[in-house]
């Protein structure tokens, strides 16, 4: 039985976009559906409890939060400001997260303190399993509203501060 070439040539047309199309189906059901599994967006294992003291602060970047020890309790707070998303760098000499962009600040807790957020920082959900301490970075718990402040500590000098005048950029905008 011979084919004549016009439908060798049609048949093979249909056929390739036939895989074309099972491709496109395939790459957009994978980009709706993505699976972290590392890294941001998926759980997280940090280490043993033990390496964090109480009052530390630990940023890890693979995951975009800070580790923090509060009164014995293991917190991860996310590093993105809730008021525009900049990076909150945590300040060692104040003992608070200030965000450089518009001045906000919030405690150790990520309890909102002073500045234009409207919230505190949002955080992660942390659980012990055995001796390592994991973060779900896939679920965000939306950090208290402000008022709630349950960590009153007198901070110390702001990393805000600029310049020979002493003043804070906290109230610029």
């Amino acid at each position: 039985m011979r084919i004549g070439r016009r439908k060798f040539l049609a048949n093979t047309w249909k056929a390739l976009v036939g895989i074309l199309g099972m491709e496109a189906v395939w790459t957009t059901r994978d980009f709706l559906r993505p699976r972290a599994s590392k890294g941001f967006g998926a759980p997280i294992r940090i280490g043993s409890p033990s390496k964090f003291r109480e009052g530390s602060v630990r940023h890890f970047s693979n995951g975009r939060f800070y580790v923090t020890r509060v009164d014995g309790e293991l917190r991860a707070v996310y590093q993105k400001c809730p008021h525009l998303g900049c990076r909150i760098p945590f300040c060692e000499s104040s003992n608070q997260f200030e965000c450089p962009c518009h001045g906000s600040v919030f405690n150790r807790k990520g309890e909102y303190v002073r500045g234009p957020a409207p919230r505190g920082m949002d955080s992660f959900p942390v659980r012990e399993e055995g001796d390592d301490v994991i973060v779900d970075t896939g679920r965000v718990i939306t950090g208290p509203p402000r008022g709630v402040r349950t960590l009153n500590e007198n901070p110390g000098p702001s990393c805000l501060t600029q310049g020979e005048s002493g003043e804070s950029r906290a109230g610029e905008q």
